[in-house]
């Protein structure tokens, strides 16, 4: 071993003694690679290089405000490009051996400054020029995938990704699964750098449009094949786009002025996947995307994807937001929104697909309020379209309706904002509203089963309360109805004979322990039992007032409410 190649160097130590190092040092492992006497000698003299070069990069981590470590990581990268673009170094085993090892070396020196990370990107582009693309494909995912925590930055991906629209439009052999190969680790860097980085790194809009050049290579590529592979190929491209729409989107409202150029851009591919707002927001394109690039058993690759029900939720808000995004995307949103409105099932399946964006800690505020109003639009159904379906078992959508509203009700007691959370209230009434009457109480006996903010239980008695109310006026006076009419409407009276079993739910809970609303539990019910209770009478329906008369006997308050 070279003692000249092995010591490391200081901070102090000059540019041009460096640069001049350097230049040794790629000349003897050139030297030795070509001769090809001596493997691993070669080898650890590429070792020694890559010891060197990363001490300086490290240095710069140490201190990052010296101004001579940054002309020197400057005349380093500068020196190797000039180097691998000789004509001197005309033997692709050289070309081969340093690709390995000096792209990422070079992505690491531009963390120092934006004039290094230019230098970096030529040098990546250099060898994508030079080498093997199947090869510099497994170099750059190499790169990417396993960063130093001390370059876990945006500057650091930027050079990288920026090499694998050339590469993938260069493989010439079994091209879908090359990109769908590559396609995790660039997924995953990306999410690693969104949730890393400051929300005011400017670097993350560098990054992102790599990420959009990346989905135009993909799509370049899929022009150049048929059959299966045209088709699974497209399919990898919009679960692609909706990855990437959903990670631009996550930030603070700073980030969301800065990702709606890119979501313009990303617009422009869903027609060329086959992709449509109405699919979109009911998750039906997601789910048919999913069956064809991963099938079964891609258990890897959907893992990659765990935020594209989000993405395609957010395409279609930020449509709704930009009539330009809209058509981008080729979409009608005035006949969206009257699809929607005019079938209850296919407004269910948008309201659930929704909560996506109401659950997401990461999104910006406008975004909720812009999924909320939404909703709200969706909501205000056609009255002559509403369906005459009490009858109808909808009991396969309780779980998608209970997750939506649990997520509306989040909203609702955690948002900052006064006009989000009335209106995200006013949202959760309609959707409680659209449901038919008997799967509306089972949703609600679910709510506050599940719930744990008292408050909130007391806010869905409320709504339980107001059912009765409005049942009760629709019912003639007790005084005016016979006997038998009495008895054959009791089958109609649901909320009045039904409201009670949800009170002795929160009195009672199923699994023991205080009551629900332990500060207010005793006036609140004494109010609502009475009033409950007297609606029984009124109808001549007293079979329930022994089944709880011990859950409320002594009741402050029953007496004189």
């Amino acid at each position: 071993m070279d003692p000249e190649t092995t010591d490391l160097p200081t901070p102090c130590t000059s540019s041009a003694a460096v640069v001049d190092r350097l230049r040794r040092s790629l000349s003897s492992c050139s030297q030795l690679i070509q001769t090809g006497v001596d493997f691993r000698k070669s080898e650890q003299s590429l070792s020694d290089l890559v010891l060197f070069l990363n001490s300086i990069s490290d240095s710069f981590v140490r201190e990052p405000e010296n101004q001579d470590l940054e002309n020197a990581s400057f005349q380093i990268l500068t020196e190797i490009r000039l180097f691998i673009t000789s004509s001197s170094v005309d033997q692709q085993a050289v070309i081969d051996a340093l690709s390995f090892e000096l792209p990422k070396t070079a992505a690491r020196f531009a963390c120092v400054s934006p004039r290094c990370m230019e230098v970096a990107q030529s040098i990546v582009d250099c060898f994508t020029d030079k080498c093997s693309p199947r090869d510099m494909l497994s170099i750059l995912c190499e790169a990417i995938g396993s960063p130093r925590d001390a370059f876990t930055v945006p500057s650091y991906f930027a050079p990288l990704l920026s090499g694998f629209p050339k590469v993938f439009v260069s493989i010439r052999r079994r091209q879908f699964e090359q990109v769908k190969a590559a396609v995790p680790v660039i997924l995953n860097a990306l999410k690693a750098i969104v949730l890393d980085s400051d929300d005011k790194d400017a670097d993350l809009g560098d990054i992102f449009h790599k990420a959009n050049c990346i989905a135009d290579s993909m799509k370049a590529v899929c022009l150049e094949l048929e059959g299966k592979d045209n088709e699974k190929l497209c399919a990898l491209l919009g679960l692609f786009v909706l990855q990437i729409t959903a990670l631009a989107s996550m930030g603070i409202e700073y980030r969301l002025a800065h990702s709606s150029p890119l979501v313009l851009k990303l617009s422009h591919f869903l027609q060329s996947c086959g992709l449509s707002y109405l699919g979109l927001i009911m998750g039906t394109d997601v789910e048919k995307l999913l069956g064809i690039a991963v099938g079964d058993g891609g258990d890897d690759l959907v893992g990659c994807f765990s935020d594209i029900w989000l993405g395609a939720s957010i395409l279609v808000i930020w449509g709704y937001k930009s009539n330009e995004v809209a058509l981008a995307a080729g979409a009608d949103l005035v006949a969206l929104k009257d699809e929607l409105q005019s079938s209850r099932i296919k407004r269910w399946h948008a309201v659930g697909m929704l909560k996506h964006v109401l659950l997401c800690l990461y999104l910006p505020l406008e975004l909720k309020k812009d999924a909320i109003n939404f909703l709200l639009s969706i909501m205000y159904a056609k009255l002559s379209q509403m369906p005459n379906d009490e009858n109808e078992d909808y009991s396969t959508y309780m779980p998608t309706l209970c997750s939506a509203l649990q997520a509306i009700q989040v909203v609702i007691m955690y948002a900052t904002d006064v006009i989000l959370r009335k209106n995200a209230f006013a949202a959760f009434k309609e959707l409680l509203a659209d449901c038919p009457t008997s799967l509306r109480f089972d949703i609600l006996r679910a709510l506050i089963k599940d719930g744990d903010s008292s408050s909130m239980i007391a806010v869905l008695l409320d709504c339980v309360r107001e059912e009765v109310r409005l049942e009760s006026s629709k019912s003639p006076p007790a005084s005016k109805v016979s006997k038998a009419e009495s008895e054959g409407s009791q089958g109609t009276i649901f909320w009045s004979s039904s409201a009670l079993e949800l009170v002795e739910l929160v009195l009672r809970p199923p699994g023991g322990g205080p009551p629900s609303l332990p500060e207010h539990s005793d006036a609140f019910s004494g109010s609502f039992c009475s009033q409950s209770l007297q609606i029984h009478f009124d109808q001549g329906i007293d079979w329930k007032k022994q089944q709880f008369r011990g859950a409320f006997q002594g009741q402050p308050g029953e007496g004189s409410q």
